[in-house]
């Protein structure tokens, strides 16, 4: 037994196979013209795994337990047999437990006893020709040797030679050994392997073309109609199969837990079993495709695919979560009717459904067309992924809509195929210009949009509308007491009386009230000026930000036209026998890399368009324009603001308002005032009504706890100035980093512009120029040519830091 490991040349220089089981299927058939030699083709690492699980090198082992070997060896003939009529099985080896050659000398003791010779004369001369001994001493010197006589090994070989053995005779005849003894040469045992102190017999095959379980399954049901064991003896299946029957046992409490996961996931997202029930459905449709696309591909259901189809769930379920959250922020800004909340929203979030579902199956795109080392594990996951992908997001697009439909409202059936084909044309004609509408906009029509339609300042302006409508309620004055009576009020004739009160504060409460209201109000228009400043410098920053991302593209584009001229010229020269190859794999490799640079930038600009959006509320992307992507800072920078920052001026509002409240509190110690008017008939005395009036003052006799409220709030009033004596010197602070790293910033930028950018393309134009001519190689241009634009890179870093110091600066100074 042994291993030979075979190194195959590139697969795109094969001839006559186009894969690992035709190739090692021709090889098995080559190596058949050698009798007594059997095969089997394996990776060397999947080789070696199979060997340290079993003991046993192939792919599926079959052991078949007992006692007698001989039993052990016809009976794995007998499953040998078997596994080759099983489609799949390939490679097949029996364990040889028997075939080792071995001398036997049965003694005939008739014979020995007419010669008078004893066995152990006999075993004596055969000890001696076989292992020989000891006849004497040998002495060289002071040392010596035992003269050890047997037989020579080329004597030893033959049996003839055993047969003429003579054996001395007490008589002094020497009798051949073949007169005394039958000599032959027998078949015997080869190895004998226990495990678990039972002896053992291994029959392994690789699986080939099927899946390890359908193939052992076939053969568990061949080998129990075929094959009947007496008692002590069994069969077990391990190896591949072993494995997968473990490795199914794990996923079956994976893949639960991984359902109940996402579900839990859902439903703290949304806070609702129906909308999670909802995006639910992709995992059922996503199961759908994956199976599908394994079908299609003819491979089975594998531990991959059980794990590809772990990763499928979790990303299907967010084209759901995508299109429900779109769903709910439509309801939430009013929208109610149901068809017009899902057309609007599927055609809103159709381009981030399909680029949550394209990046992914792009991404595993490589993997599912792997042929190298470890594509059987690859294959089956990417393929899962892509074909639940594809499948979960069409399906998602037109299911998921018309779901959302039945959930919220009990359509008829006309009804539901009207909404359905709706659906259908609006995706079909309005997806596209959703997908590529994109306007664009300047810095100044940005914040014009930003400040009319932002949600947080449009928070900030109902505020203030909110406050401002609440300093109308300082009057807030308890409700008049009415009240009568009638009967023996002041005689034996009955009497009627009516009576009217009203309690209230003390005036001073009022005004006091009134000022705090009025301080709230306007600690509301300074957090809306605060307000409106943040959101300035957020969008002005996502703003520019686009813009130097446009140059970064702009450059990278740049760079991948020097290269393009660089690669032809390469192959031209290469063609012409004036470069060597590596000049051409340099150039391919530079534009490689500048492709995934520029992938990837404009993956930023997307997701900068998209911040923007958000920020302006607009329905559809936006592009920013500019005449400079540098921001002009003012000419002259105040050495202090012109006006107080409304971060400070928020906080010193807050100290009028905690005073204003401390006030209040005080004022409610004063005594309350009550005014009355009563009426009443007194028939006893006249005939007439009498009435009065009834003035009245609230003695405040239990103030403790009001004093402890007018304590608590002038506490109140010190956190308030506490506060704003740390957020002024932590201004200052500000102001003095923003305005030093202004400084530093300017500085490097006017040195960039300077010197450093008009040498770079000085560089270039050299560079190209000399190389054009011959002056210089491939790698001093391309050297060269990566520090020219290293350094415009450099420029547009630069360029972003200087625009973020003159934003930070602006908003602290005011400008």
């Amino acid at each position: 037994a042994g291993d030979m490991i075979i190194v195959l040349r590139p697969k795109k220089e094969w001839t006559s196979a186009s894969g690992f089981p035709e190739l090692s299927g021709k090889m098995s058939k080559a190596l058949e013209a050698v009798p007594g030699l059997t095969t089997g083709f394996q990776f060397p690492v999947q080789m070696r795994f199979n060997e340290l699980m079993t003991g046993a090198r192939q792919d599926v082992v079959c052991k078949i337990f007992g006692e007698d070997l001989d039993s052990l060896s016809r009976f794995a003939e007998q499953l040998g047999k078997i596994a080759r009529s099983v489609k799949g099985a390939e490679d097949l080896y029996i364990e040889p437990v028997a075939g080792a050659p071995q001398v036997v000398i049965s003694y005939d003791r008739a014979a020995l006893s007419r010669h008078g010779i004893p066995i152990a004369l006999a075993n004596q001369v055969v000890n001696m020709a076989f292992a020989g001994q000891s006849a004497g001493m040998v002495y060289e010197g002071e040392r010596r040797f035992d003269l050890v006589v047997r037989l020579d090994e080329s004597e030893k070989r033959d049996v003839e030679n055993i047969r003429n053995l003579l054996i001395p005779s007490p008589s002094g005849i020497q009798v051949p050994l073949h007169q005394l003894a039958d000599i032959g040469l027998k078949s015997s045992p080869n190895q004998i392997q226990r495990e678990d102190t039972k002896r053992r017999i291994v029959i392994g095959f690789n699986a080939r073309g099927r899946d390890v379980q359908s193939i052992v399954e076939e053969l568990q049901q061949k080998a129990d109609r075929q094959m009947h064991l007496p008692s002590g003896y069994r069969i077990t299946y391990g190896g591949a199969f072993e494995n997968l029957h473990q490795a199914r046992a794990r996923l079956g409490i994976a893949v639960p837990v991984s359902l109940l996961l996402i579900f839990l996931l859902l439903f703290f997202a949304f806070r609702s079993i129906k909308q999670s029930l909802l995006i639910y459905t992709a995992i059922p449709l996503s199961a759908i495709g994956g199976i599908y696309f394994l079908a299609l591909r003819g491979m089975p259901f594998s531990i991959s695919a059980g794990v590809g189809f772990i990763a499928l769930f979790g990303v299907a379920v967010l084209n759901g979560i995508v299109l429900i959250s779109e769903f709910n922020r439509l309801r939430a800004q009013g929208l109610r009717n149901t068809t017009r909340i899902v057309l609007s929203g599927t055609r809103t979030r159709l381009r981030p459904v399909l680029m949550t579902a394209f990046v992914a199956s792009l991404g595993f795109l490589p993997m599912a067309a792997s042929q190298g080392s470890g594509a059987e594990v690859q294959r089956p996951l990417a393929t899962v992924v892509i074909g639940g992908l594809m499948l979960a997001t069409f399906l998602t697009l037109f299911v998921l809509p018309i779901l959302f439909v039945l959930s919220e409202q009990r359509l008829s059936l006309r009804r539901l195929k009207r909404s359905g084909m709706t659906l259908i044309l609006i995706l079909a004609t309005g997806g596209a210009s959703a997908v590529h509408g994109q306007s664009t906009v300047t810095l100044e029509r940005a914040l014009e949009l930003a400040f009319s339609h932002n949600k947080d300042l449009v928070s900030s302006r109902l505020t203030v509308e909110y406050r401002e409508k609440m300093k109308a309620a300082y009057l807030d004055i308890p409700q008049a007491e009415a009240g009568g009576e009638y009967g023996h009020l002041e005689g034996i004739e009955k009497d009627n009386r009516f009576i009217i009160s009203q309690r209230i504060a003390f005036p001073t409460v009022y005004a006091r009230r009134k000022r705090m209201l009025s301080e709230e109000w306007s600690a509301g228009l300074i957090g809306q000026e605060l307000s409106r400043r943040q959101l300035a410098r957020s969008v002005s920053g996502v703003f520019y930000r686009g813009l130097i991302l446009e140059e970064k593209r702009k450059l990278l584009v740049y760079t991948d036209s020097l290269y393009g001229q660089f690669s032809q010229k390469s192959t031209l020269r290469l063609q012409q026998g004036e470069s060597n190859l590596l000049e051409e794999a340099t150039a391919a490799l530079q534009r490689e890399q500048i492709g995934i640079q520029l992938k990837s930038l404009e993956n930023e600009l997307r997701i900068n368009r998209l911040e923007l959006q958000l920020l302006l509320q607009s329905e559809e992307p936006v592009v920013p324009v500019a005449a400079s992507p540098r921001i002009q800072p003012p000419p002259v920078l105040p050495d202090e603001p012109g006006e107080e920052h409304p971060e400070l001026s928020l906080l010193r509002q807050q100290i009028r308002i905690s005073e204003s409240a401390h006030e209040l509190e005080k004022s409610r110690l004063l005594p309350d005032l009550v005014f009355g008017y009563s009426n009443q008939s007194i028939k006893n005395v006249n005939p007439n009504r009498f009435s009065s009036v009834q003035l009245g003052v609230g003695i405040p006799l239990f103030t403790r706890g009001q004093r402890a409220v007018a304590k608590a709030a002038r506490t109140q009033i010190d956190i308030a100035e506490n506060d704003h004596r740390r957020k002024e010197a932590q201004l200052r602070t500000e102001i003095d980093q923003a305005l030093s790293d202004y400084s530093t910033q300017r500085q490097i930028l006017e040195r960039f512009e300077r010197s450093q950018l008009p040498r770079a393309e000085t560089i270039i134009r050299v560079v190209q120029s000399q190389l054009e001519a011959g002056e210089i190689d491939y790698l001093s241009w391309t050297i060269l040519v990566n520090q020219a634009i290293k350094i415009q890179a450099d420029y547009t870093d630069a360029l972003q830091a200087f625009n973020q110091s003159v934003l930070q600066l602006n908003y602290l100074k005011g400008l």
